[in-house]
């Protein structure tokens, strides 16, 4: 199978695969990988990495929870990544809708509070704003999966992981929060 071929017949529904021309697949890939680039760049910029200095240390100084995994395991967001850029190209190249508009808003949303929470949470230190935008991240993360199934199964399944990651760390989100509040050498 050719590199184009294994492209389609990842990316593009069944149903759709003689629709899809390569300018409408190519833009698709275009913007769905562009926005999680762009997410994951700017979740970057403001994550608790060891290249953020500042960011390192306020965060390594926070009274985490028992439950808080070691760093390595944060690295789960990359194949969580490339999986919600194929699921999203997959809704990109369903057929046109409200159902397909409905699912392709709630992804875009995936995308943007990503980067959201980073920011709020990590670069601001506002830890109790990045806990309640937790809980809209992991209630658009429920509702794309639902408007995903009604558009493509597999989009939907290839977003599933994210949901029980992005609701665990909500929590703890809401636990680093509720156990900082009071300390003004974590929080401004």
């Amino acid at each position: 199978m050719a590199m184009g071929e294994l492209v389609r017949a990842v990316a593009v529904p069944a149903r759709q695969r003689r629709r899809i021309g390569g300018g409408e697949l190519a833009l698709g890939l275009a913007l769905t990988g562009g926005a999680v680039i762009a997410s994951a760049l700017v979740s970057g910029l403001y994550s608790p990495s060891p290249g953020n200095r500042r960011i390192r240390r306020d965060y390594r100084r926070l009274d985490k929870p028992s439950f808080n995994p070691p760093d390595w395991v944060f690295g789960i967001w990359g194949p969580l990544f490339a999986a919600l850029t194929v699921s999203g190209l997959r809704v990109w190249n369903a057929p046109r809708g409200t159902g397909r508009t409905r699912a392709l808003a709630h992804w875009f949303g995936i995308q943007a509070l990503n980067a959201i929470w980073m920011v709020i949470g990590f670069g601001w230190r506002r830890r109790g704003a990045m806990a309640a935008e937790a809980v809209v991240t992991v209630a658009n993360a429920a509702a794309y999966l639902d408007a995903a199934r009604r558009v493509d199964r597999t989009a939907a399944w290839l977003a599933t992981p994210y949901l029980p990651w992005v609701a665990f760390a909500a929590l703890l989100s809401e636990e680093l929060w509720r156990r900082n509040r009071d300390r003004p050498d974590v929080s401004p």
